[in-house]
This record gives C-alpha cells, sequence and structure tokens, in this order.
C-alpha cells in the first residue's frame, strides 16, 4: 500500500482504454490523456499495459511506501525524487518500505504517471477503474487522490533497472507548439473552403479553461457553407449549430466560433458540428500541452489514423524495452555454469554400425525383429 502524504493538483487513478461501450448512456471512457507514457509506465514495471495506475496533472504528488514495491515514472518531468535523491524518468525503479516519493511542478509536458508493479487495486465500476470526476466515479471515492488516502496495490511482481528505449519515448514540445493530427468529418460540409483552409494554417491557442472535459481553443474566426447559413429551424439560430447528434471522442466541437476538443470526459452529444477529429493515436500531444501552448492542425486520412494507433500500440510493449537486470542476471548466470561432460557423437560411424547390425539380423532370420541398441 502506499499513503497520500501530499495529493498534488490533481492526481487520478486511470487504467486505459477506460471505461469502453458506455457512451450512449451519457458516461465517456476517461482514462489517460497520454495513453503512451501511461502505457510504458505500466510495461516497465511488467504490468499489463492498461493496468490502473496514476496520472499526475501540472503537479505530482508526495507519497510514502509501506512496503517495498518497484514503480516507473514516465511522461512529464515533474522532478522526481525519493527521499530527496532525484531519480530517472523512462526507468522501474526500486522503493522500499518506509521510503518516500516527492513530485513537483512539471516542467516539461503537463502530465506525468506513476505506475506500481501490480497495478493499484480499486474497485471497477462499469468496467474500468477510471476516475471520471464530473460524475464521481471510478478511481478511489470516483475524485482525485485526498491528503492521507491509502492507495490499495496488488501483489508485485517485477525488478528495477528495466529501461524504455530513446526512439520510443514520445518527445515532448519545449517551444510551447505542438503539431496534432486531425480527421476531416464528421460534418465537415457545412465550413466552406476558406474556412478549412484557415483551419489548417492557423495558430490555436489552447485557453485556460480547459480540462479533462474539453480543451477551448483561441483563433481567427470561421466561415461557413450554405447549408450552415441557410437551414431549418430545427438546427438552431448559428451556422455552427445542428440538431443534437452524438459526437466522437475527440470531436472538434464548435460552439458558435470557439472550437473546443472533445477528451477523455467530454459529452456524448450535442447541438454544435464538428468538421474535425482528433484520432486517438494524437492524443497524447494534447494531454502533456498546457494553457497558453499553441496548436497548428495537420489533416490525415481515416486509413493513416488507423496506422497511427496500430504503430503506438506496437511502441507500448516489451519491445520497446532495453534489456533488463533480471535478463541480463540470467545470460551471466547460463555464461557462469560449468560444463564438466562433453559427449561428441561421430554421426556417420554410428550410421555405419547400424548397417552391420542389419546385416547380421538378415543373416540370423531377424529381419523382422526391431531390436534397439545401447552404448
Amino acid at each position: 500500500m502506499v499513503k497520500v502524504i501530499k495529493k498534488g493538483l490533481e492526481t487520478s487513478v486511470q487504467d486505459y482504454p477506460g471505461r469502453i461501450g458506455t457512451l450512449n448512456l451519457g458516461f465517456p471512457p476517461s482514462g489517460p490523456m497520454d495513453s503512451w507514457s501511461f502505457r510504458l509506465a505500466n510495461v516497465l514495471v511488467e504490468n499489463e499495459p492498461g493496468a490502473a495506475a496514476l496520472e499526475c496533472q501540472f503537479m505530482g504528488p508526495t507519497l510514502k511506501f509501506n512496503s517495498d514495491r518497484i514503480i516507473a515514472i514516465t511522461g512529464a518531468d515533474m522532478s522526481p525524487k525519493i527521499d530527496g535523491s532525484p531519480v530517472p524518468l523512462w526507468e522501474s525503479l526500486e522503493v522500499k518500505k518506509d521510503q518516500t516519493l516527492e513530485m513537483t511542478f512539471a516542467t516539461v509536458g503537463a502530465r506525468s504517471y506513476i505506475a506500481f508493479s501490480g497495478g493499484i487495486n480499486t474497485t471497477p465500476w462499469l468496467g474500468s477503474r477510471s476516475t471520471f470526476h464530473k460524475a464521481g466515479v471510478g478511481g478511489i471515492e470516483g475524485k482525485a487522490i485526498q491528503d492521507g488516502q491509502i492507495i490499495p496495490l496488488n501483489k508485485s511482481k517485477s525488478v528495477a533497472g528495466r529501461k524504455v528505449k530513446k526512439n520510443s519515448i514520445p518527445v515532448m514540445s519545449t517551444n510551447k507548439k505542438w503539431s496534432v493530427e486531425v480527421v476531416k468529418g464528421p460534418n465537415d460540409d457545412w465550413v466552406d473552403e476558406k474556412g478549412h483552409k484557415m483551419f489548417l494554417n492557423s495558430n490555436w491557442k489552447l485557453q485556460s479553461k480547459s480540462d479533462r472535459t474539453g480543451y477551448r481553443l483561441e483563433g481567427p474566426k470561421w466561415s461557413f457553407t450554405e447549408k450552415a447559413t441557410h437551414k431549418g429551424l430545427e438546427h438552431g439560430t448559428f451556422p455552427s449549430n445542428i440538431i443534437d447528434q452524438g459526437y466522437p471522442v475527440g470531436a472538434i466541437n464548435l460552439a458558435g466560433q470557439t472550437p473546443i476538443i472533445l477528451v477523455n470526459d467530454g459529452p456524448s452529444m450535442g447541438g454544435f458540428i464538428v468538421p474535425y477529429t482528433v484520432p486517438s493515436a494524437s492524443f497524447w500531444k494534447l494531454g502533456q500541452a498546457k494553457p497558453g501552448d499553441s496548436f497548428n492542425f495537420v489533416e490525415i486520412s481515416v486509413e493513416k489514423a488507423q496506422t497511427l494507433r496500430t504503430e503506438q500500440t506496437i511502441i507500448c510493449s516489451e519491445a520497446s524495452l532495453m534489456s533488463s537486470k533480471k535478463e541480463s542476471g540470467l545470460l551471466h548466470e547460463a555464461a557462469a555454469k560449468k560444463i564438466e561432460h562433453i559427449k561428441i557423437v561421430d554421426f556417420d560411424k554410428e550410421k555405419m554400425n547400424e548397417k552391420i547390425r542389419n546385416k547380421m539380423m538378415e543373416k540370423r532370420g531377424m529381419k523382422n525383429i526391431k531390436v534397439r541398441f545401447f552404448n
């Protein structure tokens, strides 16, 4: 178990892919904003990639360990320390009983992830341990962790010293600019050609009034097709209004002239158009962006988006790790074993002896008797 000394800004239990199959009931998937970093943290401690772990937003927690445990910290750099000594990211670490992990403000990136060997053992809700803050469900009592709480953990089995290869680590922006992939639709025909060019050739600033429900963007004004400006009254007054429809996760929801990216805890439906959608493989960039950062959007096909997701899933596996100490130890042990006896077999001689035996058996009338010879 782990005791929460300081909760951080908003640290919550999440799992991947979160709450699937309930969006039509009004419950979003939740789960980690940056599932790339999240899954690699779990792989480092030999959990399943989607096991429950902690997501730390902007400022990390201080945790005291009640037993020995292997952990891994990935994602944003929150200057983690164990008993005051700095520890690396993207590597499995051993924490002893009564030691304290302390994390501060994020310097590069926005969200950090802490995975514990064995995973967090909270009660699932609708098939997921992910916290959905606004409904007060999942995680620990449906909220971000609080000072004094105990985080329950499953039984542990892992080793320290497992590291992620450098080329498998997502590259965080250091200049506050992010290039984010988008897929056109489902309501792209409500925006005219001028509006599409404007969107794809502009910088969009992430507003401070953003959270795990939606990312509000600030930028130029949109222009619309005749379909949006000359429509039935049932669609509403403004060009971006539409009769209520279902929203995909990642929808860029156009509320008046304000684009809002509907992220992990976003609503399932509403009355605004969605000219573009951010694919799941690009969500990690949204998760690591801070208010004041700017996005420029790059249009890709649905097929390309699916390829990116497949490639990311492959990366979030053991294939992205360097050799662990456990593996190195086994190799060293095998090399150190003393070979006492070596038996060399001359197969040509063995075949010749077999022919001689067969001929002898034929002469003695034992052709149909099977005999096995032992040396």
